[in-house]
């Protein structure tokens, strides 16, 4: 039986950049905006969030943004966070101190869903081996070393598991080596299966289309893992969420409205 209760998407930012960072190559020329979410689960044995979003302090101050984002490694700006956006303020909306998050899960370590682990520094932060390996090894440009070089209280993990009853860790590689999806089994209405970046867009879903940035150019191990989480959600009767399409986000419920 699901150990779930409560569960919340959290807008932490947002993104304009070109289509073809989350099609691959398709949408060149064209400009999307994409939420930068994070994902709080609420359950019988603690709360877990599923990603933090960016790292506050290299948006806000100038000489921190300059170094992080004003490169060629970003033709399309920074992201966008606001001050209400980040993640201890979400939380005191709903009551909550960041001391009451326990498990911190990261569905991979780019600067948007690792950043905000400096917010979290108490909680145990589950990540997958190879995925801290390629970090580390700075495997491409979207991580940020400091990101993840504090001394977090690390569960390495090699394969998939049960985080709590009713949340399924998802091996998905293919936009990183390690990356992980989120099956949450709700007490009421159907699972959610978190794609994390395995799916930006919807169109990745439908059409099969491999995001843009592949590890290692891996375009079949991503286009293998969209399937996998398409056959997940037909077995378990879930909803699969992708992860940066604002107009799927916009027509979920919203902050600080929740699924049970």
């Amino acid at each position: 039986m699901t150990q779930v209760k409560r569960f919340w998407p959290l807008l932490t930012g947002t993104h304009t950049y070109e289509k073809t960072l989350s099609t691959r190559n398709r949408g060149k020329g064209v400009i999307i905006e994409a939420p930068i979410l994070a994902y709080l689960i609420e359950t019988a044995n603690g709360r877990i969030l599923y990603d933090v979003g960016c790292d506050y302090s290299k948006l806000a101050d100038p000489a921190l943004r300059k170094r992080y984002y004003e490169n060629e490694t970003f033709p399309f700006g920074p992201p966008e966070m606001t001050e209400e956006q980040r993640l201890p303020n979400r939380l005191y909306e709903l009551g909550l101190a960041p001391q009451d998050v326990d498990v911190v899960f990261c569905g991979h370590l780019h600067f948007d869903h690792g950043g905000g682990l400096c917010e979290m520094c108490h909680a145990e932060v589950h990540v997958h081996g190879r995925e801290l390996e390629a970090a580390r090894a700075q495997a491409d440009e979207a991580y940020f070393q400091d990101d993840f070089a504090g001394g977090y209280r690390w569960r390495i993990t090699e394969s998939e598991y049960t985080v709590t009853p009713g949340v399924e860790a998802v091996e998905t590689p293919g936009h990183t080596a390690g990356h992980m999806s989120l099956l949450v089994e709700l007490p009421k209405g159907p699972p959610i299966l978190l794609a994390g970046d395995a799916a930006d867009l919807s169109e990745n879903l439908e059409q099969e289309i491999a995001p843009g940035l592949c590890w290692h150019d891996r375009e079949d191990m991503a286009v293998n893992s969209i399937r996998k989480l398409k056959r997940i959600a037909a077995e378990t009767g879930a909803e699969l969420w992708p992860n940066h399409d604002m107009a799927f986000f916009r027509s979920r419920r919203r902050f600080p409205g929740f699924y049970e």
